[in-house]
């Protein structure tokens, strides 16, 4: 089966599964999944029943599309996503975005739970995604180009849409919440980065570090959907701070920004 009927497969069962059909859909990170239980007249559908989808297998993400009305407008949240240490190719991980493209979404709200490498940083920051750096080595639109999709060659200079981004930010403003922009470096994973991986990411302009987010927003992209991240400071990065780096910070971190990280989504979503 080709990765085209993959899609096409997996978009057909929920087009038939839910009758919403939202225009924008969130990708909630480690430890921010309960964002989901927020929507109304929700209906969830586990990536297990979704024919040929990745399977989370990482603590703090769930593995649903959750469908509901939220800030009056009809969305869709990804619980969790697949990430590329767990074994599976660029494009079986960034599957599910070419379904939200294929069902008709027109706008991409990645959320993750990030490492800090700006030094002003500290942890529960939230920081708006303003361009990012590949670092993970690989590249999910490598191989045959789905033309449905997009071109050969996109352009990705514009890859996490300004205009957007500047909504967001007179929004969060107003809501008094802070935020901060800058940009997010992917290494592959699993491990953790070295001190002097680190020293050198900020050297070259990397404000966040993390294991996912950039192959979903190069799919988005190339599908022709406008594309908003956010990355949860959940720890600074190797050689910050003098302690070892552990994943239960990170969903502990993630949990006391809960309310924070809430609001700043409710903002996104009337941004849209």
């Amino acid at each position: 089966m080709t990765l085209q009927d993959k899609i096409t497969a997996a978009a057909e069962y929920l087009l038939n599964k839910v009758s919403l059909r939202p225009r924008v859909a969130l990708v909630l990170g480690s430890g921010l999944g309960d964002y989901a239980d927020t929507l109304e007249n929700s209906v969830k559908i586990p990536y297990s029943e979704i024919p040929n989808f990745p399977q989370p297998t990482v603590e703090g993400h769930t593995g649903a599309f959750v469908f509901g009305m939220k800030e009056g407008k009809p969305v869709v949240v990804a619980q969790g996503r697949v990430h590329y240490y767990e074994g599976l190719a660029m494009q079986e991980i960034t599957l599910p975005i070419r379904v939200l493209a294929a069902i008709g979404v027109k706008i991409l709200v990645l959320t993750n739970a990030a490492g800090g490498v700006n030094l002003s940083y500290k942890p529960g920051t939230l920081m708006l995604i303003s361009d990012h750096i590949n670092f993970s080595g690989a590249n999910p639109l490598i191989g045959k180009n789905l033309e449905k999709f997009g071109p050969r060659f996109p352009d990705v200079s514009d890859l996490y849409a300004a205009s957007l981004r500047t909504e967001i930010k007179k929004n969060a403003a107003a809501e008094n919440i802070p935020l901060e922009e800058g940009v997010y470096l992917m290494c592959s994973g699993p491990n953790y980065e070295t001190p002097a991986e680190i020293r050198a990411f900020r050297t070259l302009g990397a404000d966040a570090v993390g294991m996912s987010t950039v192959p979903e927003a190069l799919v988005a992209g190339h599908s022709g959907l406008q594309v908003v991240g956010v990355s949860c400071i959940t720890n600074m990065a190797a050689g910050v701070l003098p302690q070892k780096l552990d994943h239960s910070e990170v969903v502990e971190t993630a949990a006391k920004v809960h309310d924070l990280f809430h609001k700043l989504v409710d903002v996104i979503l009337r941004s849209c």
